[in-house]
């Protein structure tokens, strides 16, 4: 078990320029700035060692080296985000040990503190090659939706799966005051031998049923430690209208 000091890491972000429901998405513009320069500033403000974008677009990294973001380029063929940050890896050829921190890179409002906090969680869990977070689910509606990923835990606070359909299903009513369901937030730290692993990994049949690429792996026995934050951090952009109101905080 570690101590509470902030462990070392490093955030990667994985940028790529095709985003089918909003076009060139790295690249909006934001208050002057791109996007993927919004989130890296954000990642500098947690207790990152270094906060590298991922990319294997050319104009993601002049816009990067306009600000002064470190990015490096990577091959333009990876199938997930995952395996672009595992070339990243690769790249800067880091000790298998080391922690990886996966921030979207359409996460411009991301709370720096979660940064450190999914970094922590792994340093704290020396058995499981991955950390996540969760939050508690209180709209009910957003239960049966399935844009809105939940994970249900064991006791010792590791995912048992993650899944877009309602779990844990309350078979008897009498039950749901006292089920808690949780979100999963899509931030993850990475130990680097993992990384090296999961690129070798075959996609597994409720990966693929479920279209969630953490199911990888846990289907092949890799633990998942996750934090349970105390509410969920502001929303990232997906659609026009989302990058409208991101546009509005930060103009603010």
């Amino acid at each position: 078990m570690s101590t509470n000091a902030t462990p070392t890491f490093l955030v990667v972000i994985p940028a790529r320029l095709g985003s089918t429901r909003l076009p060139r998405k790295p690249l909006a513009d934001i208050g002057g700035k791109p996007m993927v320069v919004r989130v890296a500033e954000r990642a500098k403000q947690s207790q990152a060692q270094r906060v590298v974008v991922a990319t294997d677009s050319a104009e993601i990294e002049a816009a990067c080296k306009a600000n002064q973001i470190d990015c490096l380029l990577t091959s333009s063929d990876h199938p997930t985000g995952t395996d672009r940050i595992a070339e990243i890896a690769q790249q800067l050829k880091l000790p298998g040990d080391a922690l990886v921190v996966n921030v979207q890179g359409d996460e411009p409002l991301i709370p720096p503190e979660l940064i450190n906090q999914v970094a922590q969680t792994l340093d704290n869990n020396p058995q499981c090659a991955i950390s996540t977070v969760a939050v508690s689910i209180t709209d009910r509606s957003e239960i049966n939706n399935p844009n809105v990923v939940k994970v249900v835990l064991n006791r010792a606070g590791e995912a048992l799966y993650f899944s877009r359909a309602p779990i844990p299903f309350i078979r008897d009513a009498g039950h749901q005051s006292a089920t808690e369901h949780l979100r999963h937030l899509g931030i993850y730290a990475y130990r680097a031998d993992f990384l090296q692993a999961f690129t070798q990994l075959e996609a597994a049949p409720p990966e693929q049923a479920e279209a969630l690429e953490q199911l990888r792996a846990l289907w092949n026995g890799y633990r998942i430690a996750v934090y349970k934050a105390s509410e969920a951090p502001p929303a990232g952009v997906d659609t026009p209208e989302d990058l409208e109101r991101i546009r509005q905080i930060l103009g603010k």
